[in-house]
């Protein structure tokens, strides 16, 4: 069934409008009266519509019924992430919203290759939640992860530090495995913080562990800094049950 985002204002009422891209994608479609489509509100509440009118410029639809939606997982999983290349932060973006992620958090690092400066930062951003709508759209979630950014390393250990399960990847770390961290579960909120390129220097390291980071291990295998947070968030929904 079409799926697609508005405001919790707009979807407040009994009846919805869908206007610009919203009634360009539903021409598309070709969507006619009668039609049902699930209506978001990028919170977690969808919507069941019809539509009721289909005029030039915008779709008129009849909410049917509302509920929270069963695809939000439970677990809400904050993602991290030193900022990497334009490509391969992006489809980090995409794909921890497939995944589940609740937020995503860009930050820069001492090892960074590429930071946005001030003046492009406001576009990235922009770019970035337009990446994690249309994947949020794409894969039936009800919510939208807020894409975000923090000013500097400190920032973001201590804001991921605020979460019931702070976690850290350092390739050079052989005692802990991200396994054995997560145990059986029984938290509530996560963070997953990942490096850029070049990895995460030692000071940044002891820095995270002496906030109360849990320094972990992905394993023997060195990911790519667009792979280790995909890895991290697909291991850590499949143990805590919400992949099933």
């Amino acid at each position: 069934m079409p799926r697609f985002f508005l405001t919790p204002e707009a979807l407040s009422g009994d009846f919805a409008v869908l206007t610009g891209e919203n009634a360009a994608h539903a021409r598309v479609l070709r969507l006619k009266n009668g039609d049902e489509v699930i209506l978001c509100d990028g919170e977690g509440q969808a919507c069941r519509a019809a539509v009721a009118d289909a005029a030039v410029g915008q779709i008129r639809l009849t909410i049917l019924d509302r509920r929270a939606s069963e695809s939000e997982p439970a677990l809400r999983v904050s993602m991290y992430l030193a900022y990497a290349k334009s490509d391969k932060f992006e489809h980090v973006v995409q794909k921890a919203t497939e995944l589940g992620a609740a937020e995503i958090i860009g930050f820069p690092s001492s090892r960074c290759v590429a930071r946005p400066d001030g003046a492009s930062l406001p576009r990235k951003l922009e770019r970035w939640q337009k990446i994690a709508a249309s994947a949020a759209e794409q894969s039936g979630r009800a919510r939208i992860p807020a894409v975000l950014t923090v000013s500097s390393y400190d920032e973001a250990v201590r804001r991921a530090c605020e979460t019931d399960f702070p976690c850290f990847f350092y390739e050079n770390e052989q005692r802990l495995s991200f396994r054995a961290a997560i145990g059986s579960g029984g938290f509530h909120t996560a963070a997953l913080m990942s490096g850029p390129e070049g990895g995460f220097s030692g000071d940044e390291v002891l820095a995270a562990q002496s906030a109360g980071m849990r320094i972990c291990t992905l394993g023997p295998r060195i990911l790519r800094c667009e792979t280790a947070p995909l890895c991290a968030l697909s291991a850590l929904m499949f143990a805590c049950g919400e992949l099933e």
